[in-house]
């Protein structure tokens, strides 16, 4: 497995800072947070998109994915839902990244069938633009559809490879789902898991990896033992946390930590 960190953790830090940490501090690649706080976001040029790519591509570290917040779920007209996905995707491939990741996020107040319909609908039509791009989107176990159960509703009535799962462990915990039984939902979709640690149900303020009470080994395991090979992304959320400890002098400790779960499940 190879080991990603996500920019939700260095809010607003420049390209070249974040490359260099991801060089510094052994990771693979980078979960890019997409908004328009950030430096990268859709309303970059192309000149701009360029010298992105190629600032990680010189480094070595791979972008694994765009972290978007398309709400596919949410109520209201399918077009601008649609639109927004394809800036996602069109960004995405102009930076050489294979996934972008979208949220579910239906109301309250919605149906759950007609937010199912709704969320799976615009998957299915923006998974065909996705295919001519060669980028698959990904829909987080998250908000509304935080449970393994819950996200395979949806993708499995889009039934397109380009429409998939991103595995957040700590929402599919909240929602009282086991990493097996999850896993056994999302494995035919998974794309990539976000790992994460906190102190409780209760306090979700992101803490060093193994200090909290997230099943982390037992996810580890489970991917091992089941031969899945792909990105582990350390999510952590300093953005909405900013009394949360730095990332950057957590990076190795992070590391070190998912290093060793690989090796004691091998």
């Amino acid at each position: 497995m190879k080991l990603a960190f996500s920019t939700l953790g260095v809010p607003g830090l420049p390209i070249a800072d974040v490359v260099r940490l991801a060089t510094a501090h052994g990771y693979h690649g980078v979960e890019l947070r997409t908004h328009p706080e950030e430096p990268v976001h859709t309303g970059l040029g192309h000149t701009e998109r360029a010298d992105v790519a190629a600032e990680f591509k010189t480094a070595g570290v791979e972008i694994l994915g765009l972290a978007g917040y398309t709400r596919v779920a949410a109520p209201g007209d399918d077009a601008p839902v649609i639109a927004e996905i394809r800036e996602l995707l069109d960004l995405a491939r102009d930076l050489g990244a294979p996934y972008v990741r979208v949220f579910p996020g239906a109301g309250e107040d919605q149906d759950p069938e007609e937010a199912d319909a709704t969320a799976a609908r615009r998957l299915g039509t923006a998974a065909e633009y996705a295919a001519d791009l060669d980028v698959r989107i990904l829909l987080e176990t998250h908000d509304s559809h935080r449970t393994g159960a819950d996200a395979t509703r949806v993708l499995g009535l889009v039934g397109h490879r380009q429409a998939g799962a991103l595995w957040d462990v700590m929402h599919t915990w909240l929602g009282g789902e086991q990493p097996v039984t999850s896993f056994a939902s999302l494995s035919p979709f998974l794309g990539y898991i976000q790992v994460k640690d906190i102190a409780s149900a209760d306090d979700t303020a992101p803490l060093p990896l193994g200090a909290g009470v997230l099943p982390l080994a037992e996810c580890v395991e489970l991917l091992a033992r089941e031969g899945w090979d792909g990105w582990l992304c350390w999510e952590y959320e300093k953005r909405w946390y900013e009394s949360a400890a730095p990332l950057e002098g957590l990076l190795d400790g992070g590391r070190d930590h998912l290093a060793r779960l690989l090796n004691e499940s091998a």
